[in-house]
């Protein structure tokens, strides 16, 4: 085996210019799907893990010799309709890409490059003298995995296999490649699994403050263009923009007016679509509403200074949890696919069933929820238990975590003055009840002054913020 050593940069940059999300794989990875950054050119093998109390998130970067040949819808448009669970649509004409075809087998290759003649120790410094000659200098490819952190051997061992297979690509033992890899460990479990890691991969492990990655990963992952999202809501929009250009697209990613009076929107709104956000970016002041196990609230001002002002014990473990308890169920991909498929009225006693009809003194449609579960402790005309269904006692849950919190929420972001409200975390993975639910609190609450923003790649932003410490962002 070569005794050829890897060089280390000192000083990385990553260029997000011209950055798009690839095309997810299945159902399961749309909120894991890669990013492709086809300018970033620092050599980079360090791997991030941020380890909450229910799943352990990993980032790590991978070489790919060329763009994707098509690419996502461009990030220049100003308003795409795409399904929630879906991609946004291709251009028409367009035959599907699939960047991940070039990925070089999950490898940290910060130098080996595909086709490459040139020997790997002199490789790097002849390719990077003639950058600006190459028509297509390779970029590579932001990757994401899942695993339970139940289970977090499995993610243990898919860390080792890719060392592994790095030092293979790359042409050096498996020793010489441990000494450039480090792993970037946030959440609590950097502190209750750090031995694990370091003792079982043989590499250098560091232990980053979980808020701190949470902002970071927030600030970098709003420069990708079309990933930060919210329910285009032309109700609210026309209400505060009386002018005959109210609905441009334009300026959908604006917010109301404040000092304006609104209507308080129906409690039954109907489906929105859903649109990118033009200028993500500069994100601060904001508020950081993280939805892991539990949840986190994070005021985060101007300068990117923040202070975890709030939170709740309510959260994506306890829907986890209780419909364990409650449905057949046993991931939280088949909760989330019953609760689509549920009805809460069933469950739940909405204010229809204690009035008849409208409240309307108070604005308070028929449909809306006043009690959740409120219908099971009622028996049946035999006088005996009703039985519930899965899907509406699923529906019914995930309505009930989801309200609580965004009314949490919104009284963070009323007390401390914030118009953008920023949801990341597991607990979504762009579920499209859930985003409607946590939208719907927001401007309900609000009265349409403040707006519910989500992320393409919510449940990660903690192992991004670890991935990208002490890398600058162009």
């Amino acid at each position: 085996m070569s005794s050829t050593s890897l060089p280390t940069a000192r000083a990385i940059k990553v260029d997000t210019r011209g950055a798009v999300i690839l095309h997810e794989e299945s159902f399961e990875t749309r909120d894991s799907r890669g990013i492709y950054l086809p300018n970033y050119i620092e050599p980079v093998s360090h791997i991030a893990v941020d380890i909450g109390g229910s799943l352990a998130k990993v980032v790590y970067f991978t070489r790919s010799p060329e763009p994707s040949p098509s690419p996502p819808v461009s990030s220049s448009s100003h308003d795409h309709a795409i399904s929630i669970n879906g991609s946004p649509p291709q251009k028409p004409g367009t035959p599907p890409g699939d960047v991940s075809r070039h990925l070089r087998s999950g490898a940290l290759t910060p130098l080996a490059l595909e086709n490459s003649s040139i020997p790997l120790a002199e490789g790097l410094s002849s390719r990077l003298a003639s950058v600006n000659t190459l028509k297509h200098f390779p970029g590579g490819s932001l990757n994401f995995e899942r695993f339970e952190t139940a289970c977090i051997d499995d993610c243990v061992d898919f860390i080792r296999e890719l060392i592994s297979r790095s030092a293979s690509v790359n042409g050096v033992s498996e020793e010489e490649m441990k000494k450039s890899v480090q792993i970037m460990a946030t959440g609590g479990g950097a502190h209750r699994f750090y031995e694990l890691f370091r003792e079982e991969l043989g590499v250098e492990v560091r232990r980053e403050d979980e808020m701190e990655c949470l902002i970071e990963g927030l600030r970098f992952i709003t420069h990708i263009p079309e990933e930060v999202y919210f329910f285009s809501d032309e109700l609210i929009y026309s209400v505060s923009h009386q002018s005959k250009d109210a609905a441009s697209s334009k300026q959908h990613d604006r917010l109301p007016d404040p000092s304006h009076v609104l209507e308080r929107p129906s409690p039954s709104p109907p489906k929105y679509n859903v649109s990118f956000a033009t200028h993500a970016f500069p994100q601060f002041p904001c508020l950081l509403v993280n939805i892991g196990s539990g949840v986190s609230i994070i005021k985060v001002d101007e300068d990117g200074n923040f202070e975890r002002v709030s939170g709740t014990s309510l959260g994506g473990g306890t829907l986890w949890g209780l419909l364990n308890l409650l449905t057949p169920a046993t991931t939280f991909d088949e909760m989330l696919d019953l609760a689509e498929k549920g009805d809460n009225s069933s469950v739940d006693m909405l204010v229809g069933d204690i009035y008849g009809q409208d409240y309307s003194k108070l604005g308070l449609k028929s449909t809306m929820i006043a009690s959740s579960f409120g219908k099971v402790f009622k028996k049946g005309e035999d006088g005996q238990k009703r039985n519930f269904s899965p899907e509406d006692i699923s529906r019914s849950l995930l309505y009930a975590i989801s309200n609580n919190i965004g009314q949490v929420a919104y009284m963070n972001a009323e007390k401390y003055n914030l118009n953008k409200i920023y949801f990341g975390g597991c607990f979504i993975r762009g579920h499209a009840a859930t985003v409607t639910t946590l939208s719907y609190a927001i401007r309900f609450w609000s009265k349409g002054t403040k707006r519910a923003l989500f992320l393409r790649h919510e449940g990660f932003l903690g192992s991004i913020g670890a991935w990208i410490k002490n890398i600058d962002v162009q």
